[in-house]
């Protein structure tokens, strides 16, 4: 048998009643349509906002592409550098002898140790010279 309080006592009847359901089930289906009607009305409502969003970005980084990555949502990590190939012209190279050495010991052939330091190839091959003339002889 079970307790009164979970509503099987004498007012469960009248719940059941044959006037009582179909009214109930009326406003239930109405509010679900209600509902339905309003979040659709939401989701509308929201992605027009997002695709608003998403020309305004797209105005933004056509006209300034800097800043466009400065305001940018983004989760970890320096994502906001535009990246750009810097004129590295005027800069000196500085060629350290152990350097070239140290990467030709590793394996790095002499044309491509020239063109890292922008060095004639007869340089690279003079200095790596210098080193088989100066180690002792096994």
């Amino acid at each position: 048998m079970v307790h009164k309080s979970w509503g099987a006592g004498a007012g469960a009847d009248q719940r059941h009643a044959p006037g009582a359901g179909p009214a109930r089930g009326d406003a239930a289906l109405s509010r679900l349509e209600a509902r339905a009607a309003e979040r659709a009305a939401s989701a509308q409502a929201r992605e027009a906002l997002r695709q608003e969003r998403r020309r305004a970005d797209a105005e933004l980084t056509a006209s300034d592409p800097h800043r466009a990555a400065e305001q940018r949502r983004r989760g970890s990590g320096r994502k906001d550098i535009v990246r750009e190939q810097r004129d590295t012209s005027g800069y000196t190279m500085v060629v350290d002898r152990q350097r070239v050495r140290a990467l030709a010991a590793r394996g790095a052939s002499i044309a491509s140790l020239a063109a890292a330091f922008n060095l004639p190839a007869d340089d690279i091959e003079a200095l790596l010279a210098e080193r088989d003339a100066g180690s002792p002889a096994a």
